[in-house]
């Protein structure tokens, strides 16, 4: 499921009808604006107003849960800015500098 972001998306308003079972059918314009999918996952949140927000979800596999955690996604992004302000370390240009670098893993292990 592709899920557009954040930025692209316009406020909508839309009203359901509950019908027998307590079962509701989301609007076409909400489907194409969240690019939903027969079978995608939608979780049901109440915030401290009391309002009922629908948050589309992506499903990963449990293999992957660790790239998502807070902190890895919290290293990622300063690693991110890393990038962007050119802070990227010192270069690998030779062996001896391919052999110092195997060697600095090698003692973290240690």
């Amino acid at each position: 499921m592709a899920v557009n972001s954040p930025e692209r998306r316009d406020r909508m308003k839309e009203r359901l009808t509950i019908r027998k079972r307590g079962q509701v059918t989301l609007p076409k314009s909400i489907l194409e604006s969240f690019d939903l999918q027969e079978g995608d996952t939608i979780e049901l949140e109440m915030n401290e107003h009391g309002e009922i927000i629908l948050v589309p979800m992506i499903q990963i596999p449990a293999s992957q849960k660790w790239f998502w955690t807070e902190e890895w996604q919290k290293e990622e992004q300063e690693a991110s800015e890393d990038i962007k302000a050119g802070r990227l370390g010192d270069p690998i240009s030779s062996q001896e500098d391919l052999d110092r670098y195997f060697a600095e893993l090698d003692n973290l292990d240690s």
